[in-house]
């Protein structure tokens, strides 16, 4: 019994100690690996804090080493476990970039560009507090995915057309080219000092002895994005443009956010953002104030949607023009919603020549406010830029045009509403609801005018339009295949 008892003694001493041992070592080690990540992120990590509205890393998983090989996924910038990592911001004026507003600092952005393309996430850094001045340039890719181009200070081309190097083109000033996954940003300016350009006849205008005179139309636009894809373009401030503000042709999936477009009312062909044969495209929560249209939609495009966005004085927000000298125009899939139109000269307009083929359909101009706007609601199939236009039998077709919800004030020199459709290709599909439009000054304009056009009025609009037709046109279906995009 003795013995027993002994050796149960023993038994318990030896069992406690074990346990209490084995509680200490996983308190060790967990306060020493907390410790440790802590560290690395508070302290001794380069990378800046990410935007408010770029997404953070989740920082609870624990730091990997060894680094990655190669052949592994980069390692995300903002992960703790990459604290060595130096941030890869090419600032334009570590590459002789001087900033003075009259020295040509081209060489120095095209070294930054390079060396930014090169790798994933790079910045080309356009400081703020300085004034930059490039020639005609086109940045090129492709490039690693993430690459940003942001700009702080002031950018801005030569000043005028007498300042423009002979050598460079006048079609454009800053192109990217084949780029894919790229943010152009910034709470800086683009300064396109278009006024002297601004002088120059752009259209046809009047000539001696009664003629007309064709515009060169050579004013550059501002800035152009082609054949690029998954593109941001966010938070800047684009001013004084000598032609087009922004251009995308032969993009796909594009976001526009949050900028602020600028130019006089007077200024000519200054469209503030235009798309052309591009499609997945969003332009949200942005001002623009210009000498044309507001936005225009071009051939080509598909699925984009406009929010949020506030236009005037401008010309308003347009789909075209289309099929100029005969060319075929698909365009679908086009909304716009929440916007804010004033002081404009139109306020949702589609024109096509005369003489095109292809469509327009699946049109959606939804919640729209109007203020002091000439010809609110317009449909022109006889867009013309003299009066030399010939008539055609052949046209865009347009159907399943939906206006919802669209009231405001209108300049009584025009009617609010003007559906002027081909005499040989009917509108056909058009839908109105709650639209409900009163002159700004002066007495109500009781008189829209309609041209071979039919739809449905969901509700009665104001004023009344009692020119739109019901159901289907007979003839439509006989030449139907050359509509077909």
């Amino acid at each position: 019994m003795g013995i027993f008892h002994r050796v149960l003694v023993v038994w318990i001493v030896v069992s406690v100690f074990v346990h209490e041992s084995s509680n200490v070592e996983g308190r060790a080690h967990f306060h020493k690996k907390q410790k440790n990540k802590s560290s690395n992120k508070d302290k001794d990590s380069p990378v800046s804090d990410p935007p408010a509205d770029s997404p953070v890393s989740d920082p609870s998983p624990p730091s990997v080493f060894p680094p990655p090989v190669p052949s592994d996924p980069s390692p995300n910038p903002d992960d703790p476990g990459n604290s060595n990592s130096e941030p890869c911001v090419f600032d334009v004026t570590s590459f002789g970039a001087v900033g003075d507003g009259q020295t040509d600092d081209t060489p120095a952005f095209m070294e930054a560009w390079k060396a930014a393309c090169a790798v994933e996430s790079g910045i080309v850094l356009v400081p703020a507090d300085l004034e930059f001045m490039i020639t005609s340039t086109i940045f090129s890719g492709p490039c690693k995915p993430g690459l940003v181009f942001q700009i702080d200070g002031v950018l801005m081309p030569p000043n005028g057309p007498d300042c423009w190097p002979k050598s460079d083109s006048r079609k454009q000033w800053l192109v990217f080219y084949r780029l894919d996954q790229m943010t152009f940003t910034g709470s800086g300016t683009i300064e396109g000092n278009g006024g002297d350009w601004w002088e120059l006849p752009c259209k046809p205008h009047k000539g001696p002895n009664g003629s007309t005179l064709p515009g060169p139309c050579d004013s550059p636009a501002l800035i152009r994005f082609f054949m690029s894809s998954n593109l941001v373009v966010s938070s800047l401030r684009i001013q004084n443009s000598p032609q087009f503000h922004m251009k995308f042709d032969g993009c796909e999936g594009v976001l526009i956010e949050k900028l602020s477009i600028s130019s006089p009312k007077l200024s000519p062909n200054t469209d503030g953002i235009h798309i052309e044969n591009t499609k997945s495209v969003g332009i949200y929560n942005s001002q623009i104030a210009n000498g044309d249209d507001c936005i225009s939609i071009g051939r080509g495009c598909s699925d984009v949607n406009i929010e949020g966005v506030t236009c005037g004085p401008s010309h308003g927000i347009s789909i075209g023009s289309l099929g100029v000298q005969n060319s075929q125009a698909c365009v679908s899939n086009i909304t716009a919603r929440n916007v804010f139109i004033k002081d404009s000269d139109n306020g949702v307009r589609i024109k096509t020549w005369q003489g095109g083929t292809g469509s327009v359909s699946g049109i959606s101009f939804e919640n729209i406010q109007m203020e002091n706007v000439r010809n609110c609601i317009i449909i022109d199939q006889y867009y013309c830029l003299s009066k030399a236009c010939r008539n055609q039998t052949s046209a865009v077709y347009l159907t399943d045009v939906s206006y919802r919800n669209i009231k405001g004030t209108y300049d009584v020199r025009s009617p609010p509403i003007h559906f002027a459709c081909s005499d040989t290709v009917a509108c056909t599909n058009i839908t109105m609801s709650e639209v409900e439009l009163l002159p700004a000054e002066g007495e109500l304009v009781d008189d829209p005018f309609c041209w071979n056009a039919y739809g449905n009025q969901e509700t009665l609009t104001i004023p009344p339009i009692a020119c739109l037709q019901d159901g289907m046109p007979e003839s439509l279906a006989e030449s139907s295949s050359s509509y077909h995009c």
